[in-house]
């Protein structure tokens, strides 16, 4: 793979050891270029917008404006940009609020290189990487506004994309979905591009959102 293949991207944290860890671990993998790094939020934006990267790993918990402002701010100028969070605990309020400013995944700083790398890599190909918990959260921040089947029907939904739905909402990764039905995972990217279709979802969040609003993860295990 060479330079110009791999995956750009700009690491964010307040610490230059963790930026310089996580520069050295993306880039070992041969898969990534670390192409900016950035101390605090205000700089997060700045250099977000001078070397436009395909993912910026940032944390949360940073001086001045935090991870969750700085990524709204780049969702604002750049939103194909794929924004993964990092912070020391995955408290509910903190995860929803980054997936709300636009995030698409959410990590804790003690993961382990090979999560870190698929988190990265999943986000990129457009995936939703949140916690267990997360979905939890989201579950009951909006639950019982309206029945499953009625929405999931009135919105034009077929049993198979419903079910492919209700587990990408759920957090399970384009490969797991695939690898359950026995389907490719560039069927189920294309699957969950013609689900936003017809819920009319411009983002990832959305669909988490809507499948939660709507009734269909209320039965759902996140830890299966």
């Amino acid at each position: 793979m060479t330079s110009n293949e791999r995956i750009r991207v700009m690491v964010v944290d307040d610490h230059s050891i963790v930026r310089e860890g996580l520069k050295h671990v993306l880039e070992q993998s041969g898969e990534f270029e670390v192409v900016g790094q950035a101390a605090d939020g205000e700089e997060a934006v700045r250099v977000a917008a001078e070397v436009s990267p395909d993912v910026v790993v940032m944390d949360v918990m940073m001086p001045g404006k935090d991870g969750v402002e700085a990524c709204r701010e780049i969702m604002e100028f750049a939103p194909e940009t794929r924004v993964v969070m990092l912070t020391v605990a995955n408290e509910e309020t903190a995860v929803l609020e980054a997936v709300a400013a636009g995030a698409t995944g959410y990590l804790q700083k003690e993961t382990d290189r090979e999560r870190l790398l698929s988190t990265v890599r999943g986000v990129f190909r457009g995936e939703l990487r949140l916690p267990a918990e997360a979905v939890r959260g989201v579950i009951a921040a909006v639950r019982g506004v309206a029945e499953a089947g009625d929405a999931a029907d009135a919105a034009g939904l077929t049993a198979r994309e419903r079910e492919i739905l209700i587990s990408f909402a759920g957090g399970m990764s384009y490969a797991r979905i695939a690898e359950e039905r026995g389907i490719k995972p560039v069927t189920v990217r294309n699957a969950i591009y013609g689900i936003q279709g017809k819920l009319g979802v411009t983002s990832m969040q959305g669909l988490v959102l809507w499948a939660a609003q709507n009734g269909l993860l209320d039965d759902y295990d996140p830890q299966r």
